[in-house]
């Protein structure tokens, strides 16, 4: 029998809580369930006025991975949806904004992704990213070279930036910014790609062209287009481990040496919530940045 819990009033069945997900670990669903309870405090507020794209792994990394992006058969009608525009025709998608709707969206075993906008103002970015992805046989580590080298670059502009990993081998990098539009910020970001480029040539690539990418850092500034997403901070990936897209300090970034010191995974996210809180708190904090 499905077990019926009550979260903050909504009744949530939640299904087959000692399957197994992560087999290389045995991180199980009931334990993906627990971990995003245990974070929601820091995840949530990610989330918050952002249509979701789902990453489904139903029967674990090693099973069907596929992308949700409207909102999904089902759905209770206490989750908040929202109509979003698309070039294809308009969408309905799903808004996660509270407790309750991130639990049933766990219980879809997800990863979770999100645009640079909110619903408010679709396609008027209100972040800046930059995902870093290494080629073997570069690593972590030289994503933070290159990391520290953006940072400073966006100082230069009146953009502080913070650094979360990617969950996966790479490194991301997140600002607040106003005032421009998604297509403006994707041409800043490709200048400052072609920058990095230009500084690095050894080490960074803008191009996606992935002959040109062994051995070097993938700026990837296209994530900042209207319709593309990137993995939300605090989201759990589709991995062989249960690794976890964390949000680390710069003093982490400047003092990394091996990649496996920047890989966390649940067990590790939790606890540092418990001690640090949220390190991308000040995204929401801070006055955010025009961009030039």
């Amino acid at each position: 029998m499905t077990p019926i819990t009550e979260v903050e009033g909504r009744r949530l069945a939640l299904s087959n809580l000692e399957k197994v997900l992560y087999p290389a670990t045995g991180f199980t669903k009931g334990e993906v369930l627990h971990y995003y309870a245990t974070v929601a405090g820091a995840l949530l507020p990610h989330l918050r006025d952002r249509p979701v794209s789902f990453l489904r792994y139903p029967d674990g990394p090693d099973g069907q991975l596929f992308f949700a992006k409207n909102v999904p058969p089902g759905t209770p009608e206490w989750v908040a949806t929202a109509r979003v525009p698309r070039a294809e025709g308009p969408a309905r998608m799903v808004l996660v904004q509270d407790l309750a709707s991130l639990m049933w969206a766990a219980n879809l075993v997800t990863e979770f992704h999100t645009p640079q906008w909110v619903i408010q103002d679709p396609g008027e970015a209100d972040r800046i990213v930059f995902d870093l992805d290494p080629g073997a046989p570069a690593t972590v580590v030289e994503c933070c070279e290159v990391a520290l080298w953006l940072r400073e670059r966006l100082a230069g502009d009146g953009i502080e930036a913070y650094a979360k990993t990617s969950g996966s081998k790479g490194l991301h990098l997140v600002a607040s910014v106003r005032g421009a539009s998604s297509e403006r910020v994707t041409e800043y970001a490709k200048r400052l790609a072609v920058e990095a480029e230009r500084e690095m040539p050894l080490l960074v690539v803008h191009r996606m062209t992935r002959s040109l990418r062994p051995g070097k850092v993938f700026v990837d500034w296209s994530q900042n287009a209207a319709r593309k997403t990137t993995a939300t901070p605090y989201t759990l990936r589709a991995r062989a481990e249960p690794t976890v897209s964390a949000p680390v300090g710069w003093e982490e970034v400047e003092a990394c040496g091996r990649p496996e010191e920047l890989v966390f995974r649940a067990e590790d996210v939790s606890a540092r919530v418990r001690e640090h809180g949220d390190l991308l708190g000040p995204l929401f904090e801070a006055g955010a940045a025009e961009v030039p």
